[in-house]
This record gives structure tokens, sequence and C-alpha cells, in this order.
């Protein structure tokens, strides 16, 4: 059950469509708002050499992202009030100030799910972020997320990508408990050469989904998923996918597997975590 909603609010795009999924929630399940924004002066800061006599530059370029920065964190917050008090919703703002990973980690404890974009989060649109960001976030225990574009799109058909891991079941449990989206056309997909394996990981998590009143569609595509997983999820019109991981190896690879990290990193909708 839903009853707390944490919204991190970077950039604009992806701020408004994070509030936008966590209003549609919350008028739902009667959930509690909180909309949080992270702002880390340590990143605007000017990193490298600066040439002789570049002094001036590096503090006015810094400044200058300091205040847009400033600026997109005023304007994500009065729209995510504005939001709330038209949806008649129980609300708040954090806005928290050092290192950002720490501090969402922090504040989604004590919430039932946090909604944020793919990407903009920490750093608002106004420098690059660095590479993996979602996937540090889940690993900080930030989950279950629901990571989302900086497109408003209605969930009507949900996929499950199933590999019969651990985290896999794990993240297909949360999302079902969830409650969330249940008219919609729910299917599960597992990618395995194995047919009778295949078959038989479908047969339990369709199981598990019929207990709890879902009636998913299955398939099992015999390819590997890594790059397999996003196209299909195109063929089928999925507005939303969600995912654990495949056990992998080598850093974050040993953490999301290869097919998590890929859907992370070009995911052009929606994506459920729970790892």
């Amino acid at each position: 059950m839903i009853k707390r909603i944490l919204v991190g609010l970077g950039d604009l795009p992806h701020a408004r469509t994070a509030t936008a999924a966590a209003v549609e929630i919350a008028r739902a399940t009667g959930a509690e708002v909180t909309g949080v924004t992270l702002f880390d002066p340590a990143s605007l800061e000017c990193c490298g050499p600066v040439p002789i006599g570049g002094g001036a530059y590096a503090r006015e370029l810094e400044e200058a992202r300091i205040k847009s920065a400033g600026d997109v964190i005023a304007a994500v917050t009065e729209a995510f009030v504005a939001s709330c008090q038209q949806a008649r919703l129980k609300h708040s703002v954090v806005n928290e100030t050092g290192d950002p990973l720490t501090q969402l980690a922090a504040d989604s404890r004590y919430h039932d799910l946090t909604i944020c974009g793919l990407h903009g989060l920490f750093e608002h649109g106004v420098i690059a972020e660095p590479a993996d960001q979602m996937a540090a976030i889940v690993k900080a225990g930030v989950r279950p997320l629901l990571a989302v574009t900086g497109e408003e799109r209605p969930v009507q058909r949900v996929l499950i990508a199933y590999s019969g891991s651990v985290e896999s079941a794990k993240t297909m449990r949360r999302f079902v408990q969830s409650g969330l989206w249940r008219d919609a056309h729910l299917r599960i997909v597992t990618f395995q050469e194995d047919a009778e394996l295949g078959r038989q990981l479908l047969d339990d998590a369709a199981a598990y989904c019929l207990a709890h009143g879902l009636q998913p569609h299955t398939e099992c595509v015999p390819q590997a998923p890594d790059h397999h997983l996003l196209p299909y999820a195109d063929q089928h019109k999925s507005d939303l996918i969600v995912m654990g991981n495949s056990a992998k190896n080598l850093l974050l690879r040993k953490i999301f597997g290869e097919t998590a990290l890929h859907a992370m990193r070009n995911a052009d909708r929606p994506l459920f975590l729970a790892q």
C-alpha cells in the first residue's frame, strides 16, 4: 500500500512528468506527497586547471551555474506545489543541500515510492550528469523507484521483464503488491533460449499475478535481453517497464546486470525499479 510518495524535482521536463505521475498515484491511493530538491554547490564548481588570468572567468561561470540551478529549483518547486494544491493533495517540500545521493537515499527511507526523472535529477539541466546516475541511485537504496522520462505517458500497458533471478522476482512482487495501474494491460516476458525453462518461469510468474487478481499475457523470447528488451517494449507499445537485474558480473553489472544498465541508459519510457 502506497501512502507516502517522494518526488525528486530535477530539471524542468523531468520534474514536470515526475510531479504528474505522483499526483496521479496519490489521487488513486490517498497518499501524501513530498517534493525534494537537491542542490549540490560543489558539483557546479569549475573543475580542472584554470589558466593564468582565468580565475575571474571561472568564478563568473560558477556563479552563473549556481544562479541557473537556483532558478530551476524555484520553478520546479512552484509547479509542484501548484499541481498538488490543484489536486487537493497533502504535500510538503524539502530543500536539501549537500551530497545529493546521500540526501535522496535518506529522504526515501520513510516513503513507499520514489518518483524522479531518468536524467537531470541532481544537475537541474545546468551541467552534464555523471554516467549511470540512475544505477547509482538504486544502488544507494532508493527503491522502489519509478523513473520517468521528460514526456508524460499514460500507463495503459505494463511490461514485466522477468529473468527468474531473486532480484527480478522481488521487483515483480513489489510492483504487483503496490496495486499501481491495475487496469493496465499486463505482459510478462522472459528472454530464455531454453524454452522449457522459460515456460516454467512464466507459469510461476503468471500464477503469482493471478493470485493478486491480475491476468497477464506471457511470452518467452529466445534472444539475449540486453539489447532486445527495449525494442520488444516498443513493439508491444508498453508504457512502463518493470525490471530487476540479471545478476551479471563486474562493477555495476554485478549489481544490476547488462540488461538493466542498458535500459537505464537508453529507455524512452518509464522504468519501475526495485532491485
